[in-house]
């Protein structure tokens, strides 16, 4: 899959198309694969109502690509000639959300069908810009997207070629303004317009290429991969909050690893994770090993359909940056739990300047970082106080992942694996066994009372469970 994506980006297999046919190629239902039945009814009954209404309406994007590459989409969403306030005219269950980029819900019990009326070009003239519609910033990325136009329009202003297909399932049509077909084909991913322009209008186009090539496997076609790194740095202007979701796309997909490497190969990673990036200039080996095996862990929990918290995944991606800061707040004589306090709360506060992590995800980093402190220290009663905190397994699988990440531990973490499984008689023997040797706080093993539990339940892989 990875030699497949660096193959310099594929060179295009022709001349780069800068503008979309006001005529579309129409592909008629013995011409292509698809079939009504294949996708949502609730959408297309959406479109049956819009075009018996007197609108235009017709399945687009991602649900149209991914139907032709024979995946199963996760959204079906509309376009419309009809304006939204015209869609909520006709449906008692839609809501207008957004401001940026007015769409309208539609809602069928747990579905949203997502339904966008068609979008125009903004004007060229700063003069010509009514800023209740359409605005821009310096460096002409749209801040406000409601200038509305014709399907031709909408289809010039989609992103990428593959996304640029419209399915009328009334006459079981496609419509395709940018030869998509022949980029899913030929497995392109393809900009519509100048790939300068288009990213300078939005950044988030660049991780949106990244996100498509990595899921779909397909090759970045070359004059759309080539301004990416000097416009790169566009990133660091987006707001923080949408860049999270951004990066949730990224890495929760099922195709992190990819994402990760190709991230790190067009750099786009530093303006995400600049710390992490730095630790991987300085310590390349350790950092993207322990990145990479996270992200690998990742995608096989969420392939077998087992939970994932965003919270571990952030704990490794920073995780690299973090030994070199608690070191040199222990060498001005801070002990070590306070210094991996202080450590990661400066780490954390500096990247949700660029990633707005939310509460709910940066005190479960805090503590499986806590815990990277805790877990050598296992003397006492400290080893089954530990096994009884609520972040031991989370800390635990963290332990491991630096373990095999070439993190040398002297064997702390199959102490803890076969401590975990132990009975009250072994896990007895065990503490024993440390001796008199000193543990990370300079004390001994203490006497102490242990409870009748049996075995104890191992921990889970990733700390999400």
């Amino acid at each position: 899959m990875l030699k497949k994506l660096f193959q310099s980006f594929r060179s295009p297999l022709r001349k780069p198309q800068q503008h979309v046919r006001t005529t579309p190629e129409v592909l008629s239902g013995s011409q292509h694969s698809l079939q009504r039945n294949q996708f949502s009814r609730y959408a297309v009954n959406i479109v049956e109502r819009l075009q018996t209404a007197g609108y235009q309406a017709y399945l687009v994007g991602g649900c149209v690509r991914d139907m032709m590459l024979g995946i199963t989409p996760k959204d079906f969403d509309v376009a419309t000639s009809a304006t939204p306030e015209q869609i909520r005219a006709e449906f008692r269950n839609a809501r207008i959300i957004g401001r940026r980029f007015k769409l309208v819900h539609i809602h069928f019990g747990r579905e949203i069908i997502e339904v966008a009326t068609f979008r125009a070009n903004h004007p060229i003239d700063d003069e010509d810009e009514d800023s209740n519609q359409s605005s821009r910033n310096e460096s002409g990325r749209i801040l406000r997207d409601n200038v509305y136009g014709t399907l031709e329009d909408d289809a010039q202003r989609r992103d990428f070629t593959i996304n640029a297909l419209y399915y009328d399932p009334v006459t079981e049509r496609v419509l395709d303004y940018a030869n998509g077909v022949h980029d899913i084909r030929n497995r392109l991913i393809r900009l519509i317009g100048d790939p300068q322009q288009r990213y300078k209008e939005d950044p988030v186009r660049m991780l949106r290429a990244v996100r498509f090539a990595a899921k779909l496997d397909f090759g970045i076609e070359k004059h759309s991969a080539t301004p990416i790194r000097p416009l790169a740095p566009m990133l660091r202007d987006i707001p923080s909050a949408r860049l999270f979701e951004e990066v949730l796309k990224l890495f929760l997909s099922g195709y992190a690893e990819a994402t990760f490497e190709m991230l790190v190969d067009l750099e786009l990673f530093e303006p995400l994770f600049p710390a992490s990036s730095k630790a991987l200039e300085y310590n390349p080996t350790y950092t993207h090993t322990l990145i990479s095996e996270a992200l690998a862990n990742t995608d096989l929990r969420i392939k077998q359909n087992k939970p994932v918290t965003p919270a571990f995944l952030f704990a490794a991606l920073l995780w690299p940056a973090l030994p070199a800061r608690v070191l040199r707040l222990q060498e001005r004589g801070m002990p070590p739990i306070p210094a991996m306090q202080e450590a990661a709360h400066e780490l954390i506060t500096e990247q949700c300047q660029r990633i707005a992590i939310p509460k709910r995800f940066t005190m479960p980093i805090r503590e499986i970082w806590d815990m990277q402190e805790r877990l050598p220290r296992r003397s006492g009663k400290r080893a089954d106080l530990l096994l009884e905190n609520p972040r031991f397994r989370a800390g635990y699988d963290f332990l491991l992942l630096r373990e095999s990440a070439g993190e040398e531990t002297e064997g702390l973490g199959e102490w803890w694996t076969d401590y975990q499984d132990a009975n009250d008689s072994g896990s007895r023997d065990m503490i024993r066994d440390l001796g008199n040797k000193p543990d990370a706080t300079g004390q001994g093993p203490r006497k102490r009372r242990r409870s009748s539990s049996g075995k104890r339940k191992r921990a889970g892989v990733d700390g999400a469970e």
